[in-house]
């Protein structure tokens, strides 16, 4: 039986979410229970497209970029235009950031919310 692109999509996120990278789980932690003011979710389905880390409130993405985001600028650029379309924000935090200064990093994001 064939399933939609929906419920693979929703299945992809789960697994995601139960195997998070080192640099997500790490920032899942400043994250996680509203810490920051507004509720954070992990690995979440937008259209077609499953983010990191998303706060529905204020419409905001947080991406965590590894090393092999460099070979993605174009495909990053294509996804951060579809949500922006649907009127999402998208803040990049480099993975490097996240295990080098971890308070630089949630300051990016604390950042991006005080623009929302």
């Amino acid at each position: 039986m064939a399933h939609s692109p929906r419920f693979v999509l929703a299945h992809r996120a789960a697994g995601l979410r139960s195997a998070p990278t080192t640099t997500e789980a790490l920032l899942w932690t400043a994250l996680c229970g509203s810490q920051l003011g507004v509720g954070f979710r992990r690995q979440l389905v937008i259209d077609r497209v499953i983010v990191d880390f998303a706060a529905p409130s204020v419409r905001l993405v947080v991406e965590v970029d590894g090393g092999y985001h460099k070979q993605r600028v174009r495909a990053d650029a294509r996804r951060d235009r579809r949500l922006g379309k649907l009127g999402w924000r998208v803040a990049r935090v480099p993975a490097e950031l996240v295990l080098t200064d971890f308070v630089g990093a949630v300051a990016l994001v604390l950042a991006a919310l005080r623009g929302a």
